[in-house]
């Protein structure tokens, strides 16, 4: 998952997970440091490592000063590791808005245009994501690492199939996922969060909770429900897992093939292992402009609002999925009208992409049905 030419965002909210993720990067990273300074030949390079962490202040109950200390804590963490050094971003999410005058503000109205409590939960989940995003496209990060585990897999498995995400449920979970600009990469996908926990306590690894509210709506209740079944047997968290895991990963679970030989021959025994769909088998996804879930192509709405190159709110709402239309938009028209007025720009052009792909690809279906310029009809 991380190659020699690698620059690694890790992205670090002080918690178990995070921690164990941001030492894990750090003692790869301190290996091939050392296996280069003993080379002659310096043939492979060591990869650079980043750590983000996203402000949420914005959208959350946490006090400035206590939101401070934990900051501070935090790059003490980050500084204290050894060398060579990591640089440390601390990212508001209203950052998603570029810098643009009263981003607070619109980031807050468009959060507070959200009625559903899980809807709100999964739509901060998205713009935590656009934020690390924005900060890996900036810095010249090649790979996001985030530290998810076996036992949050195990609550998004039963989540997303609550929220009838069951198609794009398989992209969530894998090791890698680069349908994002900068490709996620999820080393931790194995590890349950008692052993990480253990982990932290025999080292001695320092942890800041910062953001660990209780979750609402349908994300709480599973995450109860999954609490209470570990409880009752250590084992089911790794078997939601392994269950889920079963289901064909999309194209866009492997990592990007590039120049490195052993970065390719990897790629290809994950491609074999994991049954993922081979170059010639890869189909254009669609993907909702709110979750960033793929979209079944037979599913997928063509707005009819669509002039020059734009898309109405309705087209919008359609180029949505199932879960996002639901839990995430308004229903009334006017209301609607506004939430999408109130997107970061990179969601509407995003929405406006898809519809574009879809006509397209509606189009390649039918072509065989459609009359050409030169013919009269008849």
């Amino acid at each position: 998952m991380i190659s020699p030419s690698d620059n690694v965002l890790v992205a670090f909210s002080g918690g178990t997970c995070s921690r164990v993720a941001l030492q894990f990067i750090h003692e790869m990273q301190t290996k091939a440091q050392k296996n280069f300074d003993a080379s002659r030949d310096r043939a492979l390079p060591v990869f650079g490592v980043g750590v983000a962490f996203i402000d949420e202040k914005t959208c959350s109950a946490v006090s400035s000063g206590y939101l401070d200390r934990a900051i501070e804590e935090m790059k003490l963490i980050v500084s204290d590791l050894a060398p060579p050094v990591k640089q440390f971003h601390v990212v508001p999410t209203e950052t998603i808005y570029s810098p643009e005058a009263g981003a607070k503000d619109r980031l807050n109205e468009l959060i507070n245009a959200v009625s559903d409590i899980t809807g709100k939960e999964d739509l901060l989940e998205h713009f935590r994501m656009l934020s690390l995003q924005k900060i890996a496209i900036e810095h010249g990060y090649t790979k996001v690492l985030l530290g998810t585990c076996t036992s949050r897999i195990a609550c998004h498995v039963l989540e997303a199939t609550v929220k009838g995400r069951g198609y794009s449920l398989a992209a969530d979970i894998q090791y890698v996922d680069a349908r994002w600009k900068i490709p996620v990469v999820l080393p931790l996908r194995d590890c349950p969060i008692h052993e990480l926990n253990m982990l932290c306590n025999l080292d001695s690894l320092m942890t800041v909770e910062v953001f660990n509210g209780t979750r609402a709506g349908i994300n709480g209740l599973i995450s109860s429900f999954v609490k209470l079944l570990q409880e009752e047997n250590p084992s089911r968290e790794s078997t939601i897992m392994r269950t889920a895991g079963k289901l064909t990963p999309f194209h866009f679970n492997r990592m990007p093939e590039d120049n490195d030989y052993n970065g390719q021959v990897a790629s290809r025994r994950r491609q074999k292992k994991y049954n993922l769909k081979t170059k010639d088998a890869l189909l254009i996804e669609s993907f909702c402009p709110i979750c960033n879930s793929p979209l079944k192509v037979s599913n997928f709405e063509t707005s009819s609002n669509f002039d020059n190159g734009k898309t109405s709110p309705n087209g919008i709402g359609a180029a949505c999925c199932a879960s996002c239309q639901f839990q995430v938009l308004p229903k009334d028209p006017s209301s609607l009208e506004n939430f999408i007025s109130l997107l970061p720009p990179s969601m509407v052009s995003q929405a406006e992409d898809g519809v574009r792909l879809s006509q397209r690809q509606l189009r390649e279906q039918i072509e065989d049905c459609l009359l050409s310029d030169n013919e009269d009809g008849t």
